[in-house]
């Protein structure tokens, strides 16, 4: 009776698929789509664009365990554009390579500035993450010291 219900992850993933619509002909497709990109587009930029460059302002060192703010702007030189065709998708927070935050933005609606309100309990780097819609992510790093 215990073998009636033991299904294989890849019958599960099929059935996921299906149920969202997407038919079986694309199950394949999907799992192929990551394939078509380059790794220079799936690898993050950590040089400097004026547009894409996420910008972080937070205070140098916090005391540990107090809440502070960190605002994360995409674009240093000037805001990103948020139009249907071209926007950022979200914008990730990070202490050293710990995800800690992230928001999801729309088009139009939404603009690429967001205020994450953190606690830590020692320093190292804060990294912001954005990720516009026609290339992959940008990167920023911001030291950040931890006082007792």
């Amino acid at each position: 009776m215990a073998n009636l219900f033991r299904i294989s992850p890849r019958a599960v993933s099929t059935v996921i698929f299906l149920c969202l619509g997407l038919g079986a002909h694309n199950v394949h497709a999907v799992g192929e789509q990551a394939e078509q990109f380059t790794p220079e587009f799936r690898q993050i930029h950590t040089s400097q664009d004026p547009k894409h460059t996420p910008k972080i302002v937070a205070p140098d060192s916090v005391k540990r365990g107090e809440w502070f703010n960190v605002t994360v702007s995409v674009g240093v030189g000037g805001p990103h554009p948020s139009l249907s065709e071209h926007f950022v998708r979200y914008i990730a927070l990070y202490k050293d390579t710990v995800e800690i935050a992230r928001a999801y933005l729309h088009p139009v609606y939404s603009s690429p500035t967001i205020t994450f309100t953190i606690a830590l309990d020692e320093g190292g780097s804060l990294r912001a993450v954005s990720e516009p819609t026609h290339s992959a992510a940008w990167e920023a790093v911001k030291k950040i010291e931890v006082l007792p």
